[in-house]
């Protein structure tokens, strides 16, 4: 979609008790994809949380755009992302569009592959980003953005084999 370098990468997989198509129905759901930054936690610094807001395609059909606001320690935060590849159920991607008001990434892309291993699914979340460039934004990215995409990327891989855990086990 565009041309923007991403020069940092990471990645996190998990393997998840259920079956290929649920669990990229359960993915493809930007609201529970993001639920960690809905929640507060030490990562999303003393407390702070973003809110989702999804378009008409709900963020499930290619160009449609998910905006995500809110503050970290009272500073505003806010991005805009699009769906750029969703080829159900393996694989889907998007990333940030306009500018970015974000402290410790820039720019990013991020996605996740599904493949299917019996009668689970392993899940690789990644991210591909850049660094701010303007101060203090630089040094927080230089500081914090790789624990923080490393942190993003296992919490989503883990919630989704935490949550057909869960289902697995009250079906039982």
């Amino acid at each position: 979609m565009s041309d923007r370098s991403f020069p940092l990468h990471e990645e996190s997989s998990a393997l998840v008790p259920a079956p290929i198509d649920a669990v990229f129905a359960y993915l493809d759901d930007p609201v529970a994809l993001s639920a960690h930054m809905g929640k507060s936690s030490m990562m999303m610094m003393m407390g702070s949380k973003m809110s989702t807001e999804l378009d008409a395609g709900g963020g499930r059909v290619i160009d449609s755009k998910i905006r995500m606001r809110g503050s970290v320690m009272g500073i505003p935060v806010s991005l805009e992302e699009v769906i750029t590849e969703r080829q159900a159920p393996h694989r889907k991607l998007w990333e940030t569009i306009g500018n970015p008001r974000l402290l410790v990434l820039a720019h990013y892309r991020m996605g996740f592959e599904l493949t299917p291993r019996g009668d689970s699914s392993m899940v690789r979340v990644f991210i591909d980003y850049s660094l701010p460039t303007t101060v203090p934004e630089s040094w927080l990215g230089s500081l914090l953005g790789g624990v923080y995409a490393r942190w993003c990327t296992k919490r989503m891989a883990d919630d989704a084999a935490r949550h057909f855990a869960s289902t697995a086990a009250e079906c039982a």
